[in-house]
């Protein structure tokens, strides 16, 4: 009988040396110049459109009055957005491919025991996203290569501007198994030279710190929460591990978990804003403010509350991504549910990339009240803040919040801050209840930490 994780890992391996070939052109395209990187864009987008308009009935329909051969992404605004519905309910009209539908990939995800591959090459993921919503998501070939090329040609860049050379060990710490995209796209040694280990971010924590002690990584990626929990334990003498670059991604980066990761180590620090149905929208450079947008391979449009693109001085009610890699399940004018803005000038790195402020989290992790909308800004100020809480769960009640947090904080005081932070946003009588507990629970397959939990409705 053939073992499934074998059979995977032979392909993959061929995978890896595919994104390791394309890394050399990816790297380059970081000092393109502004005019070189809209040429080859409005040509991607170009070939995008095409296919999909050919291939794919829900963007035929969507795409009736644009012409590909002629597009431009000013042209993008002709198009409705896609929303997350769409994605999923219309699944079946969107995939361009024949040989797998939605039936098809949901028997992947049930029938697989490890990540696998189809005999077309496409990889099936499923996520739980940042809402808990459930979505069924397929890769290309092609298009792995190109998301893991973004992922990591910042780092590749970087290591070869420091004249790094010689062995090195990345440790991975993501969601450590299937269904979720973030193993595959991060577990990839950027050079022969490299060793990986992975380490499920959703084990007891005391594990996971064993398991990072025992690698002894020179470079660390991982979901921001356990990468800025591991400093703290650095910081605390409780971990003695000394990576010279660290990359996080999957969760807002907060500024004290950015801050224990300079005390600790102060490493260059690459953070990452992606998703699973486009796959890496920005990234940072270890250099300058903000993520630099990866704006050869996808194009973000901030739009007011129609659609309609807005200035970059201007504030936009949402942000609309077109993965231009995506030619399996394409995703054009997305509706991301973040919130971003753009940063003015050129970034220390050299690169012409366009660049935005660090992505603090969704318009979806605000709580609404009847009288009252408190952003979590107003919990994360407070919370994120404290030395003494290493981690915290904020779950919305009808009157207030029940707050978890790991650590040794002085509760009252907690309270009282948290009282004082959320009242100025309306809710003139917040109840606010704190609990110190052992360990949070993550996603189950994922691995990451919802920081902030809504009422349902």
């Amino acid at each position: 009988m053939t073992d499934p994780r074998a059979a995977y890992e032979r392909l993959r391996d061929g995978h890896v040396a595919a994104v390791r070939a394309a890394l050399e052109d990816h790297v380059a395209r970081l000092d393109w110049s502004p005019e070189r990187i809209d040429a080859y864009r409005t040509q991607r987008l170009r070939a995008l459109l095409s296919y999909a308009k050919e291939r794919s009935p829900f963007h035929a329909a969507r795409l009736s009055g644009v012409d590909p051969a002629l597009a431009t992404v000013d042209d993008l605004a002709r198009i409705p957005p896609m929303l997350k519905g769409d994605a999923q309910g219309e699944w079946d009209a969107i995939v361009t491919t024949p040989r797998i539908d939605r039936a098809a990939a949901e028997d992947v995800l049930f029938r697989q025991e490890w990540f696998s591959y189809s005999p077309d090459g496409l990889q099936v993921f499923s996520s739980g996203g940042s809402t808990g919503v459930r979505g069924v998501y397929v890769w290309g070939w092609d298009q792995f290569v190109t998301l893991a090329c973004l992922a990591w040609r910042w780092q590749v860049r970087a290591d070869r501007r420091a004249g790094r050379s010689g062995p090195s060990m990345l440790a991975v710490l993501e969601a450590g198994g299937p269904p979720h995209a973030s193993t595959p796209l991060f577990d990839v040694a950027t050079d022969p030279l490299m060793s990986t280990v992975v380490i499920p971010a959703a084990a007891p924590f005391d594990e996971v710190r064993a398991a990072v002690a025992a690698a002894r990584p020179t470079h660390l990626v991982g979901y921001a929460s356990v990468v800025g929990r591991l400093a703290r334990e650095v910081v605390a003498g409780r971990l003695d591990i000394a990576p010279e670059r660290v990359s996080t991604n999957s969760e807002p980066l907060t500024d004290d978990d950015r801050a224990a990761i300079a005390a600790a180590w102060g490493a260059p620090v690459h953070n990452l804003w992606g998703s699973t149905e486009i796959g890496v929208q920005a990234v940072g450079c270890g250099e300058g403010e903000g993520l630099h947008v990866c704006a050869d391979e996808v194009i973000l449009e901030r739009v007011d509350a129609a659609g309609r693109p807005v200035a970059p001085d201007e504030p936009a009610e949402r942000t609309l991504a077109t993965g231009l890699a995506g030619h399996t399940f394409p995703f054009l004018r997305y509706d991301l549910g973040d919130e971003v803005t753009l940063l003015p000038g050129p970034c220390p790195c050299g690169s012409a990339m366009p660049r935005v402020a660090a992505i603090d989290g969704r318009r979806d992790d605000d709580f609404h009240y009847a009288a009252a909308a408190v952003p979590a800004a107003a919990f994360r100020y407070v919370l994120g803040t404290d030395a003494t809480i290493s981690e915290y769960q904020v779950r919305q009640t009808a009157d207030g919040a029940d707050v978890l947090v790991v650590g040794t904080p002085d509760i009252a005081a907690v309270t009282a801050a948290l009282v004082g932070s959320v009242r100025p946003h309306g809710l003139s009588a917040p109840v606010i209840r704190v609990e110190v507990v052992a360990a949070i629970p993550r996603h189950a397959a994922t691995g990451k930490l919802r920081r902030f939990v809504a009422l349902p409705g």
